[in-house]
């Protein structure tokens, strides 16, 4: 199987992860898997399983390698000859600390107290040291009418550590804690925090999640961040701070060898702003150092990314003085190199400007040693304000879901992720731009989309396929759709610590802005399924801005739009002005479903960790009742709508049951299905039931009941119901599904006959939605018409609500913008999906046509 890098080779040695899935019966758990590059030389590598076929096969595994610029692409083979490492990365523990040996860095870790990183060594000499997190609360009363704030730090304490991966190549460490006041008499913000290590390197990855537990009336976070102590050696003019700017590096020292006579001291000036160790002659250079040593030495140096738009580099000589300001930009690439001559320490901070407000600062450059603080969220801006935006709910106007005030963020979280990178010598500048380049994208092996595609393991999709004039077209607009949103991202700048990675609702084409401020209409937050268009387009297309981008919405939703702790824990919040505002908490929003793709692709373990979150999410409806509008829990403990509820849970078993092998998870997905089989219209009936979130039971309460069909296929239900299908063999599930899908589209007074009555046109609106599943009922059965009548819901506007071909206009407003002025993401994550869908299930029965008189041909032929 070929492997390839997704965005660039590293510029040098690096430690890579990246998952693999195999077919049904392929990879046998006991194989073992060897890794050559392009010129056939067999390179050491770390495997273990992800997750399995229900014969027991390997379904998906994981992979580490430590790996060069040397080769473009790799194969990676099935072989019965174990494979003998020279690998050296070792982890030993003690009651007290890990110690981790890479071999070119050696790395204590505490398991107790507020430091977690003791030192990092470099053979005998200590390059780093007391590395912890910290974070800023801003304490705000009033005295006399009179708004008092003061800022109180905080620290992290340990409460436990363990080594998570052990292996000749990676090891991974995971902590876990809270921030506490520095007098210990309160803890605040839960954190968990994941070090990584591969052999032969010299670099420390670490993936940070902060945990929100705060009362967003009382608790303003005013920074969030890690901070280190690098001991260094040299004179003021030795010690040297380097930030990378837009496209390169801005470089200064403690102290200037410029003076006012000395102008380039004797092109020692030039070395020293280029980050080179300067070497003095005494007896040349006597008059430049005397000068040069009465320049101010300044000891604090800060890059903030204040917007996405504007940074600002400043210093200052202590404390006790003013900044200064060095220079303004706009997108730093969010690194910071400190060094003196003989050693020195890079740290990155990835997405810096997407998820502004952040900051790389260094104190004391001249001093014994400098402490470097990397902020995810920057003092310098204002503090964070979780609180919602009104005291009441608009439901009625604004489609906020209940009179209830549910806009909560306890219980919410933000993943960062740091670089750090630990030198002997002076890097020169080139170095630390190809070091930041690689730490903002991610270096990644991946597979061909027809390797991805052939293993059947992530469900319904297809291929692109232009062979047709029709296929082409459809091609291309599922292209428009995503390099608009990619556009749009950017043109509407929705980035920024709590909003980057996800996209707004409804468009408000008088306004020519997205309806912000409407509850219901607001940000995305996973409302039908973006997550899965955009995985679905990585997967058949291989392309790098398609995974950044799905890379940004899977981190964003699994944590910001979740909750992880608390009353609402395994749920998560529908779409509102705030992520966390509306007063639906639903399964739907944090089903295994949309985040898996990200952690099988890369290996990811915060994502691990919430795919298990939400394995028994439907226990938290015994805390809220999803139809609790409608019933009352008297008759039954709760609630749940055979899709997106009972959908949602059947991802989430699939997950846990494929990852882990745990029958249990396996046994409450066949039991759904077991008891929809009996029932009069199968899955049909309902929609919604009552439900017991202790023995995951389904109990039948009469069909035709409040839900809504469309709510059953909208949000991810026909993907999993389908993936599953695959991997059960059922074929009653199969022929439930076709049943579904075709009795969507059946006429009125059909739907009528078949159901004695009971079911009927109203109970199956927006029939788009349903193409996907028609598809399904046409492919499972063979019938022309109802493919034809599949390719007609996506086809014909009228249905569809997706005009087509996408049309962007350009708009002079309050500044010069390009729209669609009728776009929904509802409708283009919809249209996007159920036509990948479509094309693999029924792409034969489109007629070889032009795009245009294909669409009016269609209509007609059905309109007749």
């Amino acid at each position: 199987m070929k492997l390839k890098w997704l965005n660039k080779r590293p510029s040098e040695k690096a430690g890579v992860s990246w998952g693999v899935p195999w077919k049904k019966g392929e990879l046998d758990r006991n194989h073992l898997l060897t890794l050559q590059d392009s010129s056939g030389l067999e390179i050491p590598i770390q495997n273990w399983p992800m997750a399995y076929w229900p014969d027991g096969s390997v379904k998906w595994t994981g992979h580490a390698a430590v790996l060069e610029e040397k080769s473009d692409s790799y194969e990676l083979s099935i072989n019965n000859e174990k494979q003998e490492s020279s690998s050296t990365l070792m982890a030993n523990e003690t009651d007290k600390t890990i110690e981790i040996d890479t071999g070119e860095i050696s790395v204590t870790i505490n398991k107790q107290g507020s430091t977690i990183i003791n030192n990092v060594r470099i053979g005998t000499k200590t390059i780093s040291e007391n590395g912890r997190l910290i974070a800023l609360r801003e304490v705000r009363s009033k005295e006399n009418g009179i708004k008092i704030t003061r800022e109180e730090p905080l620290q992290s304490e340990i409460h436990a550590v363990q080594i998570e991966q052990k292996g000749l190549l990676r090891t991974v460490i995971k902590i876990e804690g809270n921030h506490q006041n520095v007098y210990g008499e309160e803890q605040l913000l839960p954190f968990v925090l994941r070090l990584y290590f591969y052999c032969d390197t010299a670099s420390i990855r670490a993936v940070h999640t902060l945990l929100y537990d705060g009362n967003p009336n009382e608790d303003f976070i005013k920074g969030v961040g890690l901070e280190l102590t690098v001991p260094l050696l040299g004179e003021s003019f030795n010690r040297n701070v380097r930030f990378t700017g837009d496209t390169g590096i801005y470089s200064e020292p403690a102290q200037l060898l410029l003076t006012r006579r000395h102008r380039n001291a004797g092109e020692l000036y030039e070395k020293q702003i280029n980050g080179e160790v300067i070497t003095f002659n005494e007896q040349q250079h006597a008059n430049i150092l005397e000068h040069a040593q009465q320049n101010a030495i300044w000891n604090d140096f800060k890059i903030s990314q204040d917007s996405s738009d504007h940074y600002r580099i400043m210093k200052r000589t202590n404390e006790d003085f003013s900044w200064v300001e060095s220079t303004h930009g706009t997108r730093a690439k969010g690194l910071m190199y400190v060094g003196g001559t003989e050693s020195g320490v890079a740290i990155g901070l990835k997405n810096f400007w997407q998820k502004f407000p952040s900051s790389l600062e260094v104190n004391n450059l001249s001093q014994e040693s400098a402490k470097l603080k990397v902020w995810f969220w920057s003092p310098d801006s204002e503090a964070m304000d979780l609180r919602h935006y009104n005291i009441e709910t608009h439901v009625v106007a604004a489609y906020e879901g209940f009179d209830e005030m549910r806009a909560d963020p306890m219980g919410i979280a933000n993943t960062s992720e740091i670089f750090f990178h630990f030198y002997t010598e002076s890097p020169t500048n080139q170095q630390l731009v190809n070091k930041a380049d690689e730490w903002q994208a991610p270096i990644l092996l991946v597979c061909e989309p027809e390797y991805y595609y052939g293993t059947k393991s992530l469900g319904v999709w297809s291929l692109p396929d232009r062979s047709t004039p029709m296929k082409e077209k459809l091609e291309d607009q599922l292209d428009e759709a995503f390099n608009f949103y990619k556009k749009e991202i950017d043109q509407r700048r929705w980035y920024g610590f709590w909003n980057y990675g996800d996209v707004m609702h409804t468009y408000d084409p008088v306004r020519h802005q997205w309806r912000y401020d409407l509850g219901g209409f607001a940000w995305q937050n996973t409302e039908l399924v973006p997550n899965i268009w955009l995985w679905y387009t990585f997967l058949r297309s291989g392309r790098e801005d398609v995974f950044t981008m799905a890379e940004a919405m899977t981190r964003h939703t699994s944590e910001v739009d979740c909750y992880h702790f608390g009353e609402y824990a395994g749920l998560g919040s529908r779409h509102n002005v705030s992520h966390w505002g509306c007063g639906c908490k639903e399964a739907r929003i944090s089903m295994a479903g949309l985040h898996k793709y990200y952690y099988f692709l890369t290996t990811d373990e915060r994502t691990r960790d919430l795919l298990t979150e939400v394995r028994d999410a439907d226990k938290a409806l015994l805390n809220l009742d999803p139809m609790r509008e409608f019933y009352t829990t008297e008759q039954f403990k709760s609630h749940a709508r055979v899709g997106p509820d009972w959908a949602a849970f059947c991802s989430n078993w699939l997950s846990e049951w494929e990852r882990t092998e745990n029958g249990e998870y396996r046994d409450k997905l066949v039991s759904g299905i077991e008891t929809l089989k009996k029932l009069p219209f199968r899955l049909l009936s309902g929609p919604t039931f009552g439900y017991d979130p202790e023995t995951s039971t389904l109990h039948h309460m009469g069909d035709g009941n409040a839900g809504g069909y469309h709510m059953v296929i909208a949000f991810g239900g026909p993907q999993a119901w389908m993936e599953i299908a695959q991997i059960l063999g059922d074929a009653e599930w199969v022929e439930m599904l076709a049943e579904f899908g075709e009795f969507y589209v059946l006429s009125n007074e059909e739907k009528l006959k078949r159901s004695n009555g009971v079911l009927h046109d109203k109970l199956f609106s927006l029939p788009m939605l349903a193409s996907g599943m028609v598809a399904y009922a046409a492919a499972k059965k063979n019938d022309a018409k109802l493919a034809e009548i599949a390719w007609n819901l996506l086809l014909n506007e009228e249905i569809s609500e997706m005009v087509l071909p996408i049309k962007i206009q350009e708009i002079s407003t309050w500044r010069e913008i390009t729209e669609i002025p009728s776009i929904t993401t509802n409708t283009t994550s919809q249209w996007c999906l159920n036509t990948i869908v479509s094309l693999e299930l029924i792409g034969d029965y489109l007629p070889n046509k032009d795009f245009q008189e294909s669409i009016n041909s269609t209509i007609k032929c059905l309109n007749s």
